[in-house]
């Protein structure tokens, strides 16, 4: 965490929270599946969850990382490492966006902080795996790597009926419905009966 010190109390009960979310072996995958699809140029992180915030940090692999997943008109149009912050920030950014247009959800993404600052690391690991999910259902060439890495998202089935299969659906009752048959009252007592004297 850049300019903070050590937090306490339920702050630190929420980020313990969070840390515990963060998963090595998701790390391991994503280390693998980002070096085979920018190729090793990218270089590979440090060990343990800060040597992969440090990778990432700059926005430069993020950045390779989006316009491998593109053949022609790359969404990020300038990669620069930088050292300074806002710079860096504004790296991760254009990721995002361009993460977005790619197709992850919104829900999916991180925000900045969350990797800059080491806020939430898992967040970015979920937003590395739905692209890598968006990148295998597109199937379109240009995802690199073992497609059994990420699920596919499920899409869209459209079925046509005719006037004819709509009309005979309309007669049926579902099974959902359920039944009104044998349902009765009968033989059903409440308690005892009153006494009136």
């Amino acid at each position: 965490m850049a300019n903070e010190g050590p937090s306490y109390g339920m702050s630190r009960v929420v980020q313990d929270k969070i840390d515990k979310k963060y998963d090595t072996e998701v790390e391991e995958l994503l280390v693998q599946w980002i070096v085979a699809q920018c190729g090793s140029n990218v270089g590979k992180p440090g060990p343990g969850k800060l040597g992969f915030q440090d990778w990432l940090k700059d926005g430069v692999v993020l950045s390779e990382l989006i316009n491998s997943l593109y053949k022609e008109n790359k969404p990020v149009k300038k990669i620069a490492s930088s050292s300074m912050a806002f710079k860096q920030m504004e790296q991760i950014a254009q990721f995002l966006t361009a993460a977005e247009n790619y197709g992850v959800i919104k829900t999916d993404m991180f925000q900045t902080v969350d990797l800059w600052e080491g806020k939430d690391l898992a967040a970015v690991q979920r937003t590395l795996m739905s692209l890598g999910s968006v990148a295998v259902t597109k199937d379109d060439g240009n995802y690199r790597g073992d497609p059994n890495w990420f699920f596919k998202k499920a899409q869209e089935n459209r079925r046509e009926f005719s006037d004819d299969q709509l009309k005979a659906g309309k007669g049926v009752i579902g099974l959902q419905m359920g039944s009104n048959k044998g349902a009765t009252q009968s033989g059903m007592s409440y308690g005892a009966t009153r006494q009136i004297q």
